[in-house]
């Protein structure tokens, strides 16, 4: 499309040449003539004087380059809804596939996609325009929204409850047991009833190998918004604030419970019955084992105040050679 066609589209402020003709999108270093591209960190625009790029999405203030620019107050989501316009999402007709297994009890919602293998329990309440890929098993007695979207091979479990606009990628498990056993008089462990169900709350995406695992008692409840990356692991009994990140690998041990808007950084583990206030930020590989106020940024393991962590991993390197002056300190003053 042209430029000032997509400008339109974004709601752009287009600068330059507005009958140029855009394909696609790319990354402001690999973008070419045809491209649109986009800078949201100013330490980049060295980058966008040099790019190759048709046009560039830019923040209002940003200086002229040579460059057409498509000027907008978040850069960042104007590209991310440029992608959707260039590489729209595919569509699935409404319909039952012939080998999917539907209980004449479920109850499915108009508009429904249902692909092969799909089985759906007795009992199951299933809104309005879903999309369930091959593979896909709906339990007993689970209550899903509108507009659901399951890849393929995910599994919702027995009296689960999915909100609206949820999306599960390939392989999550909503409403897997629980990890709660109990030793008998014998010293064997003995498995406790996960009785509680997973709710996910509407807008969340978990995506895949993902398990929200059942609570034994109560419920696990993952909240309005939040987004769940890859292979991540919800304790029974868990709660994840709106809004919330949580990225590849990390752990929540059981009844921990997580605050709005926090980000929980790639493989952050997180002891049982922990508390994490709102806006909350642990960055990688951060193990926590207790309590975090609200708005505090953590790292390290066990974790502590980002500030301090990142002056202790400054002196790490230099360890071996404080040591060494010291000890000719100490050997030079007992002489």
């Amino acid at each position: 499309m042209k430029l000032a066609e997509l400008a339109q589209r974004l709601g752009a402020e287009c600068h330059g040449k507005p009958d140029s003709v855009i394909t696609g999108v790319a990354g402001i270093e690999e973008a070419g003539p045809g491209h649109v591209t986009f800078v949201a960190n100013p330490k980049y625009a060295g980058l966008a004087k040099r790019t190759k790029a048709g046009a560039v999405l830019v923040a209002p203030d940003f200086p002229e380059i040579e460059a057409s620019t498509l000027r907008i107050k978040n850069p960042y989501l104007a590209f991310a809804k440029a992608i959707e316009i260039f590489h729209p999402a595919p569509s699935y007709a409404a319909g039952i596939h012939p080998t999917a297994v539907i209980d004449p009890t479920a109850q499915i919602g108009e508009g429904a996609s249902i692909g092969a293998y799909v089985v759906v329990g007795e009992h199951c309440i299933i809104g309005e325009h879903a999309t369930i890929l091959p593979h896909v098993v709906i339990y007993p007695n689970a209550s899903i929204g509108d507009h659901f979207f399951a890849h393929a091979h995910a599994v919702v479990r027995e009296g689960c409850m999915v909100g609206d606009h949820v999306i599960l990628q390939n392989g999550v498990v909503v409403g897997s047991d629980g990890y709660g056993f109990a030793k008998d008089n014998a010293g064997k462990w003995h498995k406790i009833v996960q009785s509680g169900p997973a709710v996910i709350e509407d807008h969340v995406e978990i995506q895949a190998n993902s398990c929200i695992d059942r609570a034994s008692v109560g419920e696990t409840r993952i909240g309005r918004g939040a987004k769940i990356d890859n292979l991540v692991q919800v304790g029974h009994g868990s709660s994840v604030g709106e809004n919330t990140l949580l990225c590849a690998q990390v752990g929540l041990a059981g009844s921990t419970h997580i605050g709005d808007d926090a980000v929980l950084a790639g493989q952050v583990g997180v002891a049982g019955h922990c508390h994490i206030g709102d806006r909350v930020i642990v960055t990688a590989q951060s193990g926590v084992g207790g309590n975090i106020e609200a708005g505090k940024i953590i790292s390290g393991s066990p974790a502590y105040d980002n500030r301090a962590w990142l002056r202790v991993c400054a002196i790490m390197p230099r360890l071996p050679e404080l040591l060494k002056q010291f000890e000719r300190k100490r050997k030079t003053e007992n002489g």
